[in-house]
């Protein structure tokens, strides 16, 4: 009997079929791009935000506005989780590249020709690849094991184009105040554009567009950021402040998204 209970404690547990596993990973894929998907939605949501397009008015912009987002994301949608689907194939970085240009085409035909997301595209896309690499080889959706999948498996071809990989900043810090979720949003996109060489900004202000906009936003983080009391009101001002100068951190909007998407992927 003792023999008997061993046999089957030791028996190994029953393998998916090839059929049943195509299935889970597509499942993951789909789950992985829907999450980008949402997540530029989130930064698209979040408001007041400096010089930046949202629900409440176009920021900084006269050529785009948040139905030239939606219009734009809904060309994406599909994007994601092609590209994480990809990614968990250990598809070569031609194919990743390919797939980010296709996306990019039909951005630009829904958008009438203006770039709300091409950063996007590429910083998302990547991550999700990373996502589904990671996947594969079952290592949690934790910033450390997506950059190691980046760099296991496409840090030659992005060192061989002179791209870097994206980075992820949390917004760990900002949940550990015990914020909601706006307050939290905020406070990481405002972390980041203080640290960030954002050329979305050097590009619109120049060198002194860009020292303003981060001496604005030091201050303003120095004077407690989003956890301050009046802090919507002050982030409003600031965000008049960068319209009135014409300055839009697209590169943080980005990743401000990057965050978002990475807080969605680690609760699937």
């Amino acid at each position: 009997m003792t023999a008997v209970f061993a046999r089957h404690a030791l028996a190994p547990a029953p393998q998916p079929s090839p059929a049943a596993l195509q299935g889970l990973r597509a499942a993951r894929a789909q789950a992985i791009g829907r999450a980008a998907t949402l997540a530029l939605h989130d930064e698209l949501a979040l408001a007041p935000k400096p010089g930046l397009v949202s629900f409440a008015d176009s920021g900084s912009h006269d050529d785009m506005d948040a139905h030239t987002f939606m219009r734009s994301l809904f060309a994406l949608r599909r994007y994601f989780p092609q590209i994480a689907a990809l990614g968990m194939a250990l598809a070569p970085f031609a194919a990743l590249e390919r797939c980010g240009q296709q996306a990019e085409a039909r951005m630009l035909r829904a958008t009438g020709g203006i770039n709300t997301h091409r950063g996007a595209i590429f910083m998302l896309g990547l991550l999700c690849a990373a996502a589904g690499a990671a996947s594969r080889h079952g290592w949690p959706l934790d910033a450390v094991h997506l950059q190691r999948a980046l760099t296991t498996h496409w840090g030659d071809a992005l060192a061989a184009r002179a791209q870097r990989a994206p980075t992820l900043p949390g917004g760990i810090a900002a949940r550990r105040l015990g914020l909601d979720t706006q307050h939290v949003r905020l406070h990481t996109l405002l972390t980041i554009m203080a640290t960030l060489d954002d050329s979305n900004l050097a590009h619109r202000g120049g060198a002194e567009g860009l020292a303003y906009a981060r001496g604005a936003v030091q201050a303003f983080m120095a004077a407690g950021g989003a956890a301050a009391p009046g802090a919507l009101a002050r982030a409003q001002a600031l965000h008049q402040a960068f319209v009135a100068r014409r300055l839009s951190p697209g590169g943080s909007a980005d990743t401000l998204a990057a965050a978002c998407w990475l807080h969605r992927v680690q609760a699937l």
